[in-house]
């Protein structure tokens, strides 16, 4: 059945109402498609983490849901693969589980004889209060390797990043002290290949060692020899909670290097680096930050007045639509699952120039009905590209910046949007659209 546009438009709340993710609301009870499970962020992160094995503790649902993700996966390998589980029953569920774990534990290592084991519980065992974190104590005393507890109960959290979150973090119990090697580590990274990024050239030109990737791929003495960094790089929010366990337990610093797109905030980022590496900043990167702002200068004018409507990207979603709205675009819907205390002076900045809706992502179901009342030019994300066509809307993709650090991102992204407001226009043409942009003096009052 169809949907009244307007109605779901009057659902939405104000950017300048939002005080935390609670004032932010979703279109629809269901979201498209749908939510994935903590466990799944969990079976990622052991994913790239060789030696190790991940023992899902839960229902045969949850059993299945994890064996079946990971038994395609060359990381894995397959259906004999680093992947295990323990399933309960009824029994096990009203009496407790530690005896059938610790029974199982002993099959398991002596079959796969694993340098780690991440016990990973779902939201059974958070149910009935089994105590996981003594249980892996007990196990990692008693077989001599980590045992590592991972809580990943559904019914906390929205998606399956704290399960990617809390896998990485607990690794902080392996990591040892060691003498620096002046290395660096790079923590959060989740897509792509690090030695393909800028990021990875400047430290390879100025003769940087990289020491753990995690979670994109390391061995388990990788981690354990961690603490020889002199710097960790956090490229993603999950990692922030393990660089600031290992600055408290280890000494060592950590520099904030998301996927930036705001020039400064990258220089600002490559300076902090170099700074704790106390070495001199390579003298490209004043030229790649000039050329940065060139590029900006040069499509700002083809950008000016673009309505759009932001989805799911790689980029860091307050930080990406300050600059895209300093650009003179216009975000009318703001797509995100989360806002805390760092999108904030993003948010405000976004407010001095408009003030868009906010939903909860993904919704692009009930979005369709939307589209015909604000009319946007693009939607940034993943969406059905014949769809948005029929409504005059281009789809700027963006997936290949998930394996980009730097300038580069900028570049890329400009790139991508002045190909996709082209496309926009010409599909407007086709549908006897309106090519009228968004002015400067009614972009705080924008609504259709």
């Amino acid at each position: 059945m169809a949907m009244d546009g307007k109605e779901l438009v009057e659902k939405l709340a104000k950017l300048s109402q939002v005080q935390s993710i609670k004032d932010i609301p979703q279109l629809t009870h269901a979201l498209f498609p749908g939510t994935h499970c903590p466990l799944m962020g969990a079976a990622m992160a052991v994913g790239g983490i060789k030696d190790s094995l991940i023992v899902v503790v839960g229902t045969d649902e949850c059993t299945y849901y994890t064996k079946s993700m990971t038994i395609h996966s060359e990381k894995f390998g397959g259906i004999d693969g680093r992947c295990v589980s323990v399933v309960l029953d009824d029994h096990d569920v009203t009496f407790g589980s530690a005896e059938k774990v610790q029974e199982s534990f002993k099959e398991i290592i002596e079959e796969y004889r694993p340098q780690c084991v991440f016990l990973v519980t779902t939201c059974v065992i958070e149910i009935i209060g089994d105590d996981f974190d003594a249980i892996s104590e007990g196990l990692s005393e008693l077989y001599g390797i980590p045992v590592l507890p991972v809580h990943t109960e559904h019914f906390k959290c929205e998606d399956h990043l704290p399960g990617l979150e809390r896998t990485i973090t607990v690794c902080a119990e392996m990591m040892k002290s060691c003498d620096s090697d002046n290395s660096v580590n790079l923590l959060g990274q989740r897509m792509g290949d690090f030695a393909t990024t800028e990021l990875y050239a400047m430290l390879q030109k100025a003769g940087v060692k990289i020491g753990l990737q995690l979670p994109c791929g390391c061995s388990v003495d990788d981690i354990k020899n961690a603490a020889a960094a002199k710097v960790n790089i956090v490229v993603n929010d999950i990692a922030l909670p393990l660089a600031q366990k290992m600055q408290e337990k280890f000494g060592i610093p950590y520099v904030y290097f998301n996927k930036f797109v705001i020039p400064e905030k990258i220089y600002e980022a490559y300076k902090n680096l170099f700074g704790y590496l106390e070495l001199e900043l390579p003298g490209e990167l004043e030229g790649l930050y000039q050329n940065a702002r060139e590029k900006i200068e040069k499509n700002k004018g083809e950008l000016e007045g673009i309505t759009y409507i932001y989805g799911n990207t790689p980029y860091a979603v307050f930080e990406m639509n300050c600059f895209l709205s300093s650009l003179g675009m216009v975000p009318q819907v703001i797509q995100t699952n989360r806002y805390t205390e760092a999108d904030e002076p993003y948010a405000k900045e976004i407010l001095q120039y408009t003030d868009p809706y906010v939903c909860k992502a993904a919704n692009i179901a009930p979005l369709q009905y939307v589209y015909d009342v604000l009319s946007p030019y693009l939607y940034l994300g993943h969406e059905f590209g014949n769809r948005l066509r029929q409504k005059g809307i281009a789809i700027v993709h963006s997936d290949r910046a998930s394996g980009m650090l730097g300038f580069e991102v900028t570049g890329y992204l400009l790139q991508q949007l002045v190909k996709s407001v082209r496309e926009a226009k010409e599909y407007r043409k086709e549908l006897g659209l309106s090519l009228i942009h968004i002015s400067e003096p009614t972009r705080r009052s924008y609504i259709s």
